[in-house]
């Protein structure tokens, strides 16, 4: 799906917020590495689209009416087997319904549940006067407790990537803690570069989250987007 498309048709639905597959898919298409997330809007698909992804797997719900996915019992982790998937898909459709009565559903985000890493965000938001502004920190909860982060403005140089991440006072955590292994620092700034160049090139886009990503020794992969757009 191009860029263009999604728009347009959030737009046509009176949407501001992109969901979760069609957020995954247009940064996926930009080289930000995230997880590939498929949306399935009935019992059956989500239980192919499982098999296809590989066990374990993630479902979580797609409504333009549910915000907080996890509030609302709108998500299933650790998902091991087709039978497993087909009752969480029928029970997040009824914890949803039961949350919001006219939630509009489309079904069900699916991807395959990865490894745990170091978990950092990656995110973007528009300052009235200076415009597109980077955020890099710990991500997770941490991100809300600590509130460790750093900004940068739109667009980013390779110096801008690296002081990003150099200046956190959590930096210590991606060099590994407590036997810990070490973040791949190249890959978190490769990530972060790609996402400015994607902001850069599509204005429309008014906030953007990447959290969490979770940080290897090896790469890192966004495991939950979250794209705003104008309104107009």
């Amino acid at each position: 799906m191009s860029f263009e498309s999604v728009l347009a048709q959030a737009r046509a639905e009176g949407r501001t917020l992109l969901n979760e597959v069609e957020a995954k898919s247009l940064l996926k298409d930009a080289g930000v590495p995230v997880a590939t997330t498929t949306l399935a809007a009935t019992r059956e698909e989500a239980q192919a689209q499982a098999e296809a992804a590989g066990f374990p797997v993630v479902l979580k719900v797609v409504s333009p009416d549910i915000a907080h996915k996890s509030d609302v019992g709108g998500v299933k982790l650790n998902l091991k087997d087709k039978d497993a998937v087909g009752a969480a898909f029928d029970e997040i459709v009824a914890n949803s319904k039961k949350a919001v009565a006219n939630a509009r559903i489309a079904g069900v985000a699916v991807q395959h549940m990865a490894p745990q890493g170091t978990e950092v965000i990656v995110g973007m938001t528009t300052d009235p006067q200076f415009g597109p502004v980077m955020m890099f920190g710990l991500g997770g909860i941490m991100v809300e407790v600590l509130k460790d982060v750093s900004f940068r403005l739109v667009p980013l140089a390779e110096k801008d990537a690296d002081q990003m991440i150099n200046e956190i006072k959590g930096r210590p955590v991606l060099e590994g803690v407590r036997g810990q292994p070490a973040s791949d620092i190249k890959a978190l700034k490769a990530a972060i570069l790609k996402v400015s160049e994607f902001v850069q090139k599509h204005p429309e886009v008014r906030e953007l989250d990447l959290n969490p990503v979770f940080a290897y020794p090896d790469g890192a992969l966004a495991v939950d987007a979250r794209i705003v757009i104008s309104e107009s």
